[in-house]
């Protein structure tokens, strides 16, 4: 190769190269740092508890595009407690720019910087909530002024500028919740009074902070506690909270007693227990039954359990029958397997009748009708409730209590439920909101109690109260008085007067078992009885049986819902 030639190959090797060169730093971007070289800090902590925060960020070269910085809101302690901590003016500026965006999170204010390509940020704001009380009357500042960067940091320096004399200062380095100590933090004596610290390096997200502490009257606490709800919170179970709910448990006991006492318990009688009945001997070894014509069977029930039941209704029907005002005659069955059936007749007694029981006639069996059992529908069973109404207002005419046991215990209820309901919200309330849950569920308890308090309402009058104590008596006789000692042909009258009464107050089947014992023939027995017939081929043996089977259906068809 001729040495023309050579030297114009080299020339153009020199000139690609050269322009390699040339394009190589001149196209290809400049590398970004991927470190902030030093975060430097400087706080000033005013006396009022709050804490300027200014720190400047420095990077060996063009910082990234973005760079995070999250500051925490809220520090969990002992006890389901936290800490809130309040970050405001919070900006970044690089070159005299505003570079920063900031968000709220759940426990966070996030900043977002675009620096472009200025190597230095300041970053600036103001937290309160970071001075807390200590032992000793003493505020805690702590404050860890690097904290959540997306860069890992070579070194960290920081200053304080405090407004008196301090008692303690140390500073932590290293992961979120760290004690461990920064490289160096010293401050308080005569050749340098303001606290500073050193460390680094740092990762991305670890944490540098300074705790300083102060005497009472230096700097004041200004932190805010909120604590986080849990059941156990919401239902402490002492201090104030148990205090609070024992005493409000102890005011409604107490009322609910002072209640009962005054609407719920009965009046000591005055006067000797009211006689309803009584057996009176008319010779040796025979008794005629006396009823005392002032309460009957019907009253004799409602003023026992407060209550007008159905068996409170079958004996008023029975007493009717008894006394002439209905007659029940049993039918004969179709068949072998058809069901029994009664027929019952209205008829014209002596006796006045009240107001509900002239209700249950006109109802059963209206003048001058006769009603099977069997036929007995709605519009009969719908007139009860007034029937029961009208028995109610009967016991309070005549004074065995001074207002109606059912309007009464209805009034109270309501109360209840409604002490229940206010109990239930305010339960919610206190629950949600304070550590007093207790407090709600002593009212619900309060409530149970005046539901249980309802029921013994109400209370019966010294009258009332005397007729309670002759039914006991009553009751007594018709359990153990013997059954054989009535007047020889008038057993049939005085053992059926009988029965009614031991409906209602018990002993019913010894005296049915009476009557038939009475029969003293084998002959059939229809119309021996003058308020129950039977069929043709009807013994009075068989009273006990047919008798049950037509309480039981009337009951079914008075009181079916």
């Amino acid at each position: 190769m001729k040495p023309t030639t050579k030297r114009v190959i080299r020339g153009l090797l020199l000139l690609v190269t050269t322009l390699g060169l040339l394009l190589g730093v001149g196209g290809l971007p400049a590398h970004a740092a991927e470190t902030v070289a030093l975060h430097q800090t400087t706080a000033t902590i005013n006396p009022d508890g709050s804490v300027a925060v200014t720190s400047t960020l420095r990077f060996d070269g063009a910082p990234p595009s973005e760079i995070v910085q999250r500051f925490r809101t809220r520090e969990e302690v002992l006890g389901q407690r936290d800490i809130v901590f309040t970050v405001t003016d919070l900006r970044a500026t690089a070159g005299g720019q505003d570079i920063g965006r900031v968000a709220t999170e759940a426990e966070h204010v996030v900043l977002t910087m675009t620096p472009g390509d200025v190597g230095e940020i300041e970053v600036s704001y103001r937290v309160t909530g970071a001075a807390v009380r200590a032992p000793g009357d003493q505020t805690l500042v702590r404050w860890d002024v690097l904290q959540g960067l997306s860069l890992p940091v070579q070194r960290v320096e920081g200053e304080l500028d405090v407004p008196g004399q301090f008692t303690d200062f140390k500073c932590v380095a290293g992961a979120p919740g760290t004690q461990a100590a920064c490289a160096l933090a010293a401050g308080g004596t005569h050749d340098s009074f303001a606290p500073r610290f050193t460390d680094g390096p740092r990762g991305a997200g670890e944490i540098v902070g300074p705790r300083i502490t102060f005497p009472a009257g230096v700097v004041a606490p200004n932190e805010e506690i909120d604590e986080r709800w849990t059941i156990g919170r919401a239902f402490t179970g002492t201090g104030w909270p148990l205090a609070a709910a024992l005493a409000a448990l102890a005011l409604g006991a107490a009322g609910l007693y002072l209640l009962h006492r005054r609407s719920g318990r009965d009046a000591a009688p005055t006067h000797d227990p009211i006689e309803v009945a009584r057996f009176d001997p008319v010779g040796p070894g025979v008794v005629e039954f006396q009823p005392g014509g002032d309460v009957l069977p019907g009253e004799v029930g409602t003023v026992i359990d407060e209550r007008v039941d159905p068996i409170d209704i079958t004996a008023t029907i029975m007493d009717l029958a008894v006394h002439g005002h209905l007659l029940i005659a049993e039918l004969p069955r179709r068949s072998e397997f058809a069901p029994a059936d009664w027929e019952l007749i209205r008829m014209s007694g002596e006796r006045p009748l009240r107001d509900y029981e002239r209700d249950l006639l006109d109802a059963v069996v209206p003048t001058g009708q006769r009603t099977l059992v069997s036929e007995i529908g709605p519009a009969v069973a719908g007139a009860i409730p007034r029937i029961q109404s009208d028995l109610y207002d009967e016991v309070v005419h005549q004074g065995f209590y001074e207002r109606r046991p059912d309007s009464t215990r209805t009034t109270w209820n309501t109360r209840a439920i409604g002490a229940v309901i206010a109990g239930l919200i305010l339960t919610g309330v206190l629950a949600a909101f304070t550590t007093f849950g207790l407090v709600g569920l002593a009212v619900i308890a309060i409530g149970l109690g005046l539901a249980f308090v309802a029921q013994e309402m109400p209370a019966r009058t010294a009258k009332g109260a005397r007729l309670l104590a002759g039914l006991g008596v009553l009751r007594q006789q018709l359990l153990s008085h013997p059954t054989d000692q009535m007047p020889k042909g008038l057993e049939y009258r005085e053992l059926s007067e009988v029965l009614p009464y031991a409906i209602v107050l018990g002993g019913a089947d010894r005296w049915l078992d009476a009557l038939a014992a009475a029969d003293d023939d084998d002959l059939p027995d229809p119309t021996d009885l003058s308020w129950f017939n039977g069929p043709d081929n009807w013994h009075l043996r068989d009273l006990p049986d047919s008798l049950r089977s037509f309480i039981i259906t009337l009951n079914g068809q008075l009181f079916a819902r």
